[in-house]
C-alpha cells in the first residue's frame, strides 16, 4: 500500500489501543486525521490535545468534510466496528479503501526490520519492556505496543534513525499473518479466541503459519516448552525461560526486596548481571528474560541491558500498582484469561504473602466466559474474596444463556456479584488489604473512583 497518495486517514475505533497507535504514527508523519470511537477515553483525549478531530456518535455529518473525498482518503477499520455501522456502511456504498487494522500494520513493519512478539499472553509487556531497552540503545527502535509504556506515557515510539520496529503479533482474526518479520517471539501457546479458532489445534496451526513467515536468516526465539514444526526459512532458533537452565536465555539467582526483584539473566557465552527490576510480579521476570533475549540477539549490550531494566516503569493496567499504603494495597490489571488471572494472583501472593485479596473481575466476552467458565472459577477461587461484575461484551451480541452467573456458581470463595453501577457502594461496605481490578473491558473507568474512596478512608 502506497500511503503517500492518501492525505486523509479516517479510524473507525480510533480510541483502541492499536488504532490509536496507527493514528498517532500518520499524524506525525504529517497526515490529516480523524475518526470515530464509541467512548471518550484518556487515550482519546490525549490524542485531542493532539488537534486529532475525534466524535463518538455514528452521524456521516460528524465526518469533517476533506475526509468525504474518497480518492485522498483511506479508511482504517477494527474488527470491533460492527458491519452494520452506519459510517462504515457509508464508506463501503461510496467505494472507499478500507483496511483493517492488522493489514495497515503490516504495510508498515515489513517495510523495516520487524521485530514481532507474539502470545496468549505476556506479549503486551515483553513488547514494551523491549521497545523500552532498543530505545534507549545505540541501536534505536520505533514500536507499536498494545499499552501505555509509562517511561513515555505513549503506545508509540517513532525512530527516523532505526530500520528495527517492534510491534506486537495478535493472533486474534489471524491478523499476525500480516507480519514477515526479521524477529518473532512466541511467549505461550494457550486456547483463546475460540470464536475465531474452532480449536487448540488450530490455533497452534495458525502460530507455525506465522513463524513460517519470519523472513530467511532471520530469528525465532520460544518460551521453553513450546513445541511447534515450522517451515524455519535457514531461522536461527532460540529459547527462553523464567529460570529453566536448559534454556538459551534464563534467570538466575533471584532474590526479592520490597517491590524489587534482583537477579542476573544467562545468554550464550555472556552472564548479564546486577539487574534490579521495579516491575512486580515473578511473571514479569520471565517477560524481562525474553525481552532481554532479543534485545541481546539484536546486538545490545550487557551493560545497556541491564541498565535499562533497572530504570523501566512498567505499562499501564500490567500489574499497575495504584495505590499503596501500610493499610491498603490497589493493583489495576488487564488480565482476561484464566492464565493471566492464575499469574497476577500467585504474583501478588508471593509479593505480599500473609495479606488477604480482595478481586473485582470483570469477564470479556460472552464466548470467552462460555468456553472458559470452570476455568475462570478455578482461577478466581484462590482469591480471599471476588466481585463478580457483568460481562463486558465488546464486539459480540448476547449469547443466550451465557452470563457472569456461569462463573460466579462455581467458584469456591467469598465472593457477590454485582452490577457496575453498584460496584463503589458495594467497595464502601467492605475492607481489603490487598484489592485487585481485573479485565480487559471498560473496567479502568473505577481505578480513580476506587482510589478516591481509599483516601477518603
Amino acid at each position: 500500500m502506497n500511503f503517500e497518495k492518501k492525505q486523509n486517514i479516517y479510524f473507525l475505533g480510533i480510541g483502541g489501543i492499536g488504532m490509536s497507535a496507527l493514528a498517532k504514527y500518520f499524524y506525525i508523519l504529517g497526515k490529516n486525521i480523524a475518526g470515530y470511537d464509541l467512548a471518550s477515553t484518556s487515550i482519546t483525549k490525549q490524542m485531542q490535545d493532539m488537534g486529532i478531530h475525534i466524535h463518538f456518535h455514528q452521524n456521516i455529518s460528524a465526518i469533517p468534510e476533506r475526509f468525504l473525498d474518497k480518492e485522498s482518503t483511506l479508511v482504517i477499520r477494527t474488527p470491533a466496528v460492527p458491519d452494520d455501522h452506519k459510517e462504515l456502511k457509508y464508506f463501503r456504498e461510496h467505494d472507499y479503501r478500507i483496511m483493517k487494522r492488522a493489514e495497515v500494520l503490516g504495510c508498515i513493519v515489513n517495510e523495516k526490520k520487524g521485530i514481532a512478539i507474539a502470545g496468549t499472553h505476556g506479549k503486551t509487556s515483553v513488547s514494551s519492556i523491549l521497545a523500552y531497552i532498543m530505545h534507549e540503545s545505540e541501536v534505536g527502535c520505533s514500536a507499536f505496543l498494545g499499552g501505555i509504556l509509562k517511561n513515555y506515557n505513549n503506545n508509540l515510539i517513532v525512530s527516523e534513525n532505526s530500520e528495527w520496529v517492534v510491534s506486537e503479533a495478535d493472533e486474534f482474526d489471524r491478523s499476525f499473518l500480516q507480519l514477515r518479520p526479521e524477529i518473532a517471539l512466541i511467549t505461550w501457546i494457550d486456547s483463546d479466541h475460540l470464536d475465531i479458532y474452532s480449536s487448540y489445534d488450530e490455533i497452534k496451526s495458525s502460530y507455525k503459519s506465522f513463524l513460517s513467515q519470519v523472513r530467511k536468516g532471520g530469528i525465532v526465539v520460544l518460551k521453553k516448552g513450546i513445541e511447534i514444526d515450522f517451515n524455519d526459512n535457514e531461522v536461527r532458533k532460540y529459547t527462553y525461560s523464567f529460570e529453566d537452565s536448559s534454556a538459551d536465555f534464563f534467570a538466575s539467582d533471584i532474590r526479592r526486596t520490597g517491590d524489587k526483584y534482583s537477579f542476573n539473566i544467562h545468554a550464550p557465552g555472556k552472564l548479564i548481571r546486577g539487574i534490579v527490576f521495579s516491575y512486580p510480579g515473578l511473571t514479569n521476570i520471565e517477560n524481562a528474560v525474553a525481552a532481554a533475549s532479543v534485545a541481546w540477539l539484536t546486538g545490545i549490550d550487557e551493560n545497556t541491558i541491564s541498565a535499562t531494566l533497572g530504570s523501566f516503569e512498567g505499562v499501564k493496567r500490567r500489574f499497575d500498582i495504584q495505590y499503596k499504603s501500610d493499610a491498603c494495597i490497589y493493583i489495576d490489571d488487564y488480565a482476561h484469561h484464566p492464565r493471566e488471572l492464575d499469574a497476577l494472583i500467585s504474583s501478588v501472593r508471593n509479593l505480599y504473602p500473609g495479606k488477604k485479596i480482595t478481586g473485582i473481575f470483570q469477564p470479556h466476552l460472552y464466548s470467552r466466559t462460555r468456553d472458559f467458565a470452570n476455568e475462570f472459577a478455578t482461577s478466581l477461587s484462590a482469591l480471599d474474596k471476588l466481585i463478580l461484575l457483568d460481562i463486558y461484551p465488546a464486539r459480540e451480541q448476547p449469547i443466550r444463556g451465557v452470563s457472569s452467573d456461569l462463573i460466579y456458581k462455581k467458584v469456591n470463595t467469598v465472593k457477590l456479584s454485582c452490577k457496575k453501577s453498584e460496584l463503589i457502594k458495594v467497595l464502601e461496605n467492605n475492607q481489603f488489604e490487598i484489592l485487585l481490578t481485573m479485565g480487559a473491558g471498560d473496567i479502568d473507568r473505577f481505578v480513580d473512583p476506587i482510589i478516591q474512596l481509599i483516601r477518603s478512608r
